[in-house]
């Protein structure tokens, strides 16, 4: 059965912990993922957006508070896990899944819209996860 590394966990504990329970309940019955960006410092934030991972700069973006209120995984393993959208989509059922389990209302960064399509004019984020509310 998948667990989180020593990485992951040091990330998921700069999350807030409706997201912590989440991805717990997650990686415990599905896909293998990792998480690699949980709250992220001005620096950071500063980072991703110069090179294009991030549409906001700070102290916009839910990585920038803290508790964090958005998350990035990754798939574990594999070749290009980055354009395999078809990978992150089926991680991000089962994620969506146990959320809603969990009574936790977030969005994905494959379906900006909540629509169930991700189109190409849309910003495929396919790692990140976020709490609804403001």
């Amino acid at each position: 059965m998948p667990r989180f590394g020593t990485n992951s966990t040091r990330k998921l504990e700069t999350l807030d912990p409706r997201l912590q329970r989440v991805l717990n309940r997650a990686i415990q019955g599905g896909p293998d993922f990792s998480v690699i960006c949980g709250h992220r410092s001005e620096a950071d934030q500063t980072l991703a957006f110069a090179a294009g991972n991030s549409k906001k700069e700070f102290p916009d973006s839910k990585h920038n508070s803290s508790p964090s209120r958005a998350v990035d995984i990754c798939p574990y393993g594999g070749q290009d896990v980055w354009g395999d959208h078809i990978r992150f989509g089926l991680i991000a059922g089962w994620i969506m899944k146990c959320a809603e389990e969990e009574g936790v209302e977030i969005r994905w960064g494959g379906d900006w819209r909540q629509n169930w399509r991700a189109t190409k004019s849309s910003f495929f984020d396919g790692g990140h996860f976020e709490l609804m509310e403001e």
